[in-house]
């Protein structure tokens, strides 16, 4: 669970908040081993009730912060568009996982295609054709953050 530090007039301070943060704050101070939420209200430290995170992409920035209403904390996600440079460092970012995971795919069936791999003709041509899509990954629509992988031979 997390809390929201208020400040001596109940604004919010720090969110979120948790209770190992409220030990580290206060190191002279000897807690029990389960801090109450009465304890910790007592240092200005009041539980917060999570809302659901917001769906979102790498076109899309999300934080979060905790308001009260009600006369209780609950948490808000704020989403704001992100920068153009911000998506073009995601999307620079997530291609270069996609072409990682690529090349791990191509390495781990590079025995497929020596000349003494144990496939006969056929196996041999599934297997340089799954390479071959593969190394087509890159010129996908929607490349790098929709993928469609090609299936393993055999594994259908």
């Amino acid at each position: 669970m997390f809390y929201a530090k208020l400040d001596p007039y109940g604004t919010l301070e720090c969110y979120p908040y948790t209770l190992t943060d409220l030990r580290l704050d206060n190191p002279g101070t000897s807690f029990p081993p389960d801090i109450s939420d009465e304890v910790a209200a007592s240092f200005g430290v009041v539980p917060v009730t999570p809302a659901d995170q917001p769906a979102y992409d790498h076109t899309v920035d999300l934080s979060r912060t905790a308001e009260k209403k009600s006369g209780k904390w609950v948490e808000v996600w704020i989403s704001t568009p992100a920068t153009p440079e911000e998506i073009q460092q995601r999307t620079s970012s997530k291609a270069s996982e996609v072409r990682a995971e690529r090349n791990k795919r191509l390495a781990d069936c590079d025995w497929t295609q020596l000349a003494d791999s144990p496939l006969d003709p056929d196996g041999k041509g599934a297997w340089a054709l799954y390479r071959e899509t593969l190394r087509m990954v890159p010129q996908q629509p929607g490349f790098p953050w929709n993928v469609n992988w090609p299936p393993v031979p055999g594994s259908n």
